[in-house]
This record gives C-alpha cells, structure tokens and sequence, in this order.
C-alpha cells in the first residue's frame, strides 16, 4: 500500500483537527506559557536515559514547586501532533519528526535541548523467518511495516534509496510498534524498521537485514532528541536547567553504573535488568559534556553539527516527496537551544 504525499497530508490534517478539538481536555491547566505550574511530558518507552529520570523520579525532587505529568507516546508523529495542540512542553522524540516538525505546514515552534541517544543497533529492518529476504533489494513487492514519520521510517527510506529500489514498488504500511508486533505474530508482514524493545522481541523470529548504525556509517545518522517548546522555555525558565542535568545525570549512570541504569530502564520496560542492559549497549550514548560538543548541539551562538544532520533529514524528506521544502540551515540553528548547556553538563 504505498502512500503519497497527499493521503498522508489528509491523515496527518484529521489526526491535527482531532487532537486540537481535544486540547482543552488534554492540555488545560498545563504549563506552555499560561503561567500554571505543570510540566507536561511526552515520553517514549525505549531505552534511554529519559527512562531514568522517569523512574528516579529526578525531576520531581529537583522541582517540588511543579506538578509533573508523564504521558506515554508511541511516536515521533503523534508527539508532533501533540505540540501542534498545544498539549505538551517537553519531549523524546526522534531527529527525523523533528525535522518534519520544524518544516512547513508543520513549523512546530519548539527547540532542541538535549541528544538522548544516537541510533545504532537499537533500530533495524528485520525480516521475518521464512520470508525470503535476504537484502534490502528483496524487499520489493512485500509487506514492510513502520511508524510513519518516525527515525525508523527515515532509515527504511534510506535503505531503499540507498539499495536503488523504488519506494512504491514496496508496500509499505503505517502501524505503530505495538502493531507490527501484532501483524508479525498474524505473519501479516514479511519485513519491518522498528526500534527497541519491540525489535528485540521481533528478531527471535526474524533477520536483521540492516541497523541504524550502519546507515550511520554511511551518512544517514538518526538521534532521539529531547525537544522544549520555545514558549514553555520563555515562561519557565527553571525548568530546563533542572531537566538537563538530571538527563546528565542519566548519562552518567548508563557509563558508570550500567546495572543501576539497566535496573531502572528495565523497570519502566517492564523487562528484567539483564534484558535492558543488552538493549542499553545497542545505543550509542553520548557523556554529558559532548553535548555541548561541536559534532552535536554546540554553543551559543555556535550550534553544533545537529542542525545540519537535521536539514540533511529535511532535505531527504523533500526528496522522497514526505514534505514541500526543508528550512534553511540559519532556522534550524536557531531551532538548537544551546543557552545554559554548559552549566548542565559540566562536572
């Protein structure tokens, strides 16, 4: 079922209108700009230094004056939907719906904070047992599942282009991870890029046929990034300093303390220690003070190298016909929120 710029246009448009028409019963009383005391976050259940803050419980201890709501997303596309209604301040979300978001119609006014992770094996393309997919070029005429508009739908895009086959001649499938996990276990498709922990589960009967990873090597990086909206960071100027070094302070834990970071991720997981320390060293994560390093959000000033992997994204979307235009490189500078960082991830 290959999707074109307009059908995805129209489902994303109906998805907007929906989630607007609910933001008085989501977003109310919360904390973009109306002066109210509520920090509300948009999380993602991979495993990832936000996880431990979410279950440290960092963030509430270092703002006891704020009233902290966690909510659970499944993508990068329904976070941006999210922002678009006005109902979240803080996120995880990955490089790729970022540079959707920061791109025309959507123009999301939020700023990147902080590099949770950079991709590595923790994203793949997996094809199920028996398929006979033995090669991204295989792929062709068969069922390929992925969350639309996420890191996992750049680097499938990616593969292809990269292995010259035809986006519309694969059938490609909107489904979130939860999903394709279900449609995997029906055998209603024969190949999917998804992250962890549902990859892990997926390639007990499946192949990997390429990682995140490797197409990082080859020029194709995915990040999952912590994103603020600039309207929340101009009210509450207290909170972002706070969040990063807790995140800072996460980082420090998956380097030094590996079982300690693997116990609290596993907890959130749902999954034992052992099983979100082997999904934790499939990640690639930065030290606190490479944050703040040119390769990634840079100084004041000076942002980093991010935002040209970011409007390399934009500039592959444009390409794959995903989105009209990329931003110009000057307005995603901007778009990296470099104030404050060192501070953060000093010592």
């Amino acid at each position: 079922m290959p999707r074109t710029r307009g059908p995805l246009r129209l489902t994303f448009l109906a998805v907007t209108l929906g989630a607007l028409l609910a933001v008085t019963a989501c977003g109310q009383g919360g904390g973009s700009g109306d002066g109210g005391k509520t920090i509300r976050i948009a999380y993602q259940a991979f495993p990832s230094g936000d996880l431990i803050v979410k279950e440290k419980g960092w963030l509430e201890k270092a703002l006891p004056g704020y009233d902290i709501k966690w909510t659970k997303f499944d993508s990068g596309a329904s976070i941006n939907t999210a922002f678009v209604a006005g109902s979240v301040d803080l996120a995880a979300i990955g490089s790729s719906p970022v540079a959707r978001g920061l791109s025309a119609p959507l123009n999301i006014p939020y700023e990147v904070t902080w590099v949770l992770d950079v991709a590595g094996d923790n994203e793949a393309l997996v094809a199920r047992d028996g398929s006979k997919i033995s090669s991204v070029k295989d792929l062709e005429g068969k069922k390929v599942a992925t969350p639309f508009s996420s890191t996992s739908h750049y680097s499938l895009l990616a593969a292809l282009d990269q292995a010259g086959v035809d986006a519309s001649k694969v059938q490609l499938l909107d489904l979130e991870p939860q999903d394709i996990l279900a449609a995997w276990t029906r055998g209603d498709i024969d190949a999917t890029y998804v992250w962890l922990p549902t990859l892990e589960e997926l390639k007990k009967t499946g192949k990997v046929i390429v990682s995140s990873r490797e197409l990082a090597a080859d020029g194709k990086p995915t990040l999952d990034l912590g994103v603020a909206a600039t309207r929340f960071l101009k009210a509450h100027p207290d909170v972002l300093p706070a969040w990063r070094k807790a995140q800072a302070q996460a980082l420090d834990l998956i380097h030094d303390d590996p079982d300690a970071a693997s116990a609290a991720v596993g907890k959130q997981l749902g999954v034992s220690p052992a099983e979100a320390g082997s999904q934790l060293k499939q990640g690639i994560f930065l030290k606190p003070a490479e944050q703040a390093d040119p390769k990634w959000l840079g100084t004041p000033g000076q942002a980093g190298g991010l935002a040209d992997n970011l409007h390399s994204a934009a500039q592959f979307l444009v390409d794959q016909k995903q989105i009209d235009s990329a931003p110009d490189i000057e307005t995603l500078r901007k778009a990296i929120h470099g104030e404050g960082l060192s501070d953060a991830v000093s010592p």
